[in-house]
């Protein structure tokens, strides 16, 4: 009896779980396993070293660049900006004076109305609001700030313009290029950009590339880094970028440095096709390769003052990864060369320098996000990745 009794103790302490047991001896320091990613040093574990990243250090300067991207606030542009609003939607923000240029040389196509709401908001359809009186708007013309003062906003008169995209269209062309004979446009383009709320709506019309800044209209674009990856232990790690040098005789940004391709989006056309069509125009890179090796990576949007215009861009950014014996040559003449510059040299200039245009900048911060070439670990980093996205 005594020996079963024993039996049945041995029993019952082998099934009791481990934590109401006894606990086994610790292991020794030099013994204790190190959690994955830190090396163990005696009874203390400190991290692994890890190469310094090109973008270390850096986030405040890239921060700059972001933010001179974005220098117009919400507030600007109830303060500073007359609303475009078309077929019920507020498509275009403007300086005053060019609201005014709009409305003399228009012969009765765009027209002043007055609202009772914000300059932020127009929800109700523009047939609602009633034009303003000739000697309303004759006060307004002389002076052109007080549009801001009284809630003036611009729209289509429908009895003129029509009511759908194509007669919009023709009822503004000849209005733009008038005020391009007069120099009030400069730049023209003969290339022609949707008016819309976003991206994937329907245009209430189209109009000349070298009015969407002073129209104040949402503009897309497409950028393309083209990258070179020289490290064989990371060989997908892109450790070099083609940047290229702009023109001296372009008409924004001379001398400036780019991107390998980049490009207004014109209507009718898909992001993909015109980034390749933009690989091949700008630096000679062949459809083929363009096609194969192309990939959609990002979107960066920002609300930019460019010299006193709402600049509102959406742009579509791609990274193209190149061979290694592939040399970009110029191709149209916007672009005077093309230099592979290594990461690190790439960073200090976005950091340190304003070499590159505005909104190259920012489409190489997003590029050195997506790459880990700056990570979380940097002070700032969460408010960068969020300042990308206007």
């Amino acid at each position: 009896a005594q020996a079963r009794s024993t039996r049945s103790v041995r029993m019952v302490a082998s099934c009791v779980p481990a934590a109401h047991t006894r606990s086994p001896a610790r292991p020794s320091p030099s013994r204790r396993r190190a959690p994955r990613g830190m090396a163990v040093s005696g009874a203390s574990a400190e991290p692994a070293t890890r190469a310094r990243s090109p973008g270390a250090g850096r986030v405040p300067g890239f921060a700059k660049r972001v933010a001179e991207c974005n220098e117009i606030t919400p507030a600007d542009v109830a303060r500073k900006y007359v609303p475009l609003v078309v077929a019920g939607e507020s498509v275009g923000l403007m300086q005053p004076y060019f609201a005014a240029e709009l409305a003399k040389e228009s012969e009765g196509v765009f027209a002043l109305c007055r609202s009772d709401e914000t300059n932020e908001s127009h929800a109700e359809d523009d047939a609602e609001y009633a034009a303003l009186t000739a000697s309303e708007t004759e006060q307004l013309l002389a002076n052109p700030h007080r549009m801001l003062e009284t809630k003036t906003f611009v729209t289509l008169d429908q009895a003129i313009a029509g009511n759908d995209a194509t007669s919009r269209s023709n009822a503004v062309a000849p209005v733009l290029a008038r005020l391009n004979k007069r120099g009030v446009i400069g730049g023209w383009r003969d290339e022609l950009f949707p008016v819309n709320s976003s991206y994937g709506e329907p245009p209430v019309f189209l109009v000349e590339r070298a009015a969407a800044s002073l129209l104040g209209i949402r503009a897309y674009g497409v950028h393309i880094n083209g990258y070179v990856c020289l490290d064989e232990k990371r060989p997908s790690k892109p450790t070099h970028l083609w940047v290229a040098k702009r023109s001296q005789t372009k008409q924004t940004f001379p001398n400036m440095l780019d991107h390998l391709v980049a490009g207004g989006l014109p209507a009718n056309m898909d992001p993909v096709l015109c980034a390749i069509k933009e690989c091949e125009e700008e630096a000679s890179v062949p459809p083929s390769l363009a096609t194969e090796n192309l990939q959609s990576a990002s979107i960066v949007t920002y609300n930019s003052d460019y010299r006193g215009c709402c600049k509102r861009d959406v742009l579509f950014c791609y990274d193209l990864a190149l061979p290694v014996d592939f040399k970009p040559t110029p191709n149209d003449g916007e672009v005077d060369s093309f230099t592979l510059v290594p990461m690190d040299e790439a960073c200090r200039l976005v950091a340190e320098t304003k070499e590159f245009k505005p909104n190259v900048a920012l489409v190489l911060v997003d590029f050195f996000v997506r790459h880990g070439i700056v990570t979380p670990e940097e002070p700032g980093y969460v408010e960068l990745v969020k300042a990308l996205r206007q």
